[in-house]
């Protein structure tokens, strides 16, 4: 189960630290993908991808210890959890992700560079801990 681990580190340390550095480079990307989710069938496909990663990131790695590995465990159900939301009522889930985007986007960037660099910490054993 500790290589599972360790992949899903690296895979979801590089995942949020390329998405810190698009939207960091392009911010009004996220308002573009947020206007892009009001179209039914992008909200749709949007919704199936979201599903399909958090039921195989939990299907792969749901370990609730009080460690690092939390933290992936979590970004699975998280997506799970956002794929459905999104399918079953998707105006107001975009109203939510608008809302949240415009109150906590700097919040949110730093949270993803963080985590990120985290999670790479974790798969590569650069700093022990």
């Amino acid at each position: 189960m500790e290589n599972i681990s360790v992949f899903l580190a690296k895979f979801w340390g590089w995942y949020l630290i390329i998405f810190f550095l698009v939207l960091s480079f392009n911010p009004k990307r996220i308002l573009q993908i947020i206007k892009d989710l009001k179209d039914e069938k992008f909200a749709i496909l949007v919704a199936f991808m979201a599903i399909i990663i958090g039921l195989l990131n939990i299907l792969f790695h749901d370990i609730w210890e009080g460690d690092w590995r939390l933290i992936i465990t979590l970004i699975g159900w998280i997506a799970l959890f956002e794929g459905i939301i999104l399918f079953i009522i998707p105006k107001r889930a975009i109203k939510w992700f608008d809302y949240i985007n415009i109150k906590f986007i700097q919040l949110i960037y730093m949270l993803l560079l963080l985590i990120g660099i985290f999670l790479l910490n974790m798969g590569y054993g650069i700093v022990i801990f």
